[in-house]
């Protein structure tokens, strides 16, 4: 292991189209040039090359979305085998993906609870290290690299940071951002799926809450 990160520094560019609909500048952090299409392998990257350095002998990780191409491209780069649970709704071609990466995948459970529980069983092995999608430090750590990256390019604070909430991963790490950088003023407006809407629910009970189901 080198030390170099996995990720690459992406660029910040002005919507025109956004910018024309909202009446203010509108940029966009354009993760979607990633090595694996996501901002996801800035902080699973960064986990894992944390996990090498302890000793970690394979990886597990129960997603077939954008958390497990991550997990995929940095057990690749760290030569350590990984393994990736799947629930059965997962389609073929995504499993093809990550079969091409040279990661095992096993496919088990209708949902990814299922999968999830399948990950950590697995991770009781010696060696193995599981990876969740999104809820760890290190992978909040690893995310907040995009904000420092943010005003570096900017050049000045912005307004307000818009970004999606799915498990919470992305919000955490630029929430640990901007504390990085000095920006904890910025005001972040989190947008979420309806039907799938845990993190407005929890906010508004003012505790954990979890959906009897997701509905989107």
């Amino acid at each position: 292991i080198d030390g170099r990160e996995f990720h690459i520094l992406t660029p910040v560019l002005e919507s025109a189209a956004l910018s024309k609909a909202a009446g203010t500048k509108v940029y966009m952090k354009l993760e979607n040039v990633q090595p694996t299409g996501s901002f996801k392998i800035r902080g699973i990257g960064y986990f894992c090359q944390e996990a090498a350095k302890k000793g970690c002998k394979h990886f597990v990780c129960s997603t077939g979305g954008n958390a497990g191409f991550a997990t995929a491209y940095a057990a690749k780069k760290l030569r350590i085998p990984a393994t990736i649970i799947v629930p059965t709704s997962t389609p073929q071609a995504t499993v093809q993906k990550l079969e091409e990466q040279g990661t095992e995948v096993q496919v088990f459970g209708k949902v990814w609870d299922d999968a999830y529980a399948k990950a950590l069983a697995l991770a009781d092995t010696e060696g193995w290290v599981s990876v969740h999608p999104f809820d760890h430090p290190l992978i909040w750590q690893g995310h907040a690299s995009m904000v420092r990256e943010l005003k570096d390019l900017l050049g000045h604070k912005p307004g307000a940071i818009v970004l999606a909430v799915g498990g919470g991963g992305l919000l955490a790490g630029v929430v640990a951002g901007l504390q990085d950088v000095g920006w904890q003023d910025v005001p972040i407006i989190a947008v979420e799926t309806k039907g799938a809407d845990s993190f407005n629910a929890a906010l508004k009970a003012g505790r954990l809450v979890t959906l009897p189901e997701i509905t989107r």
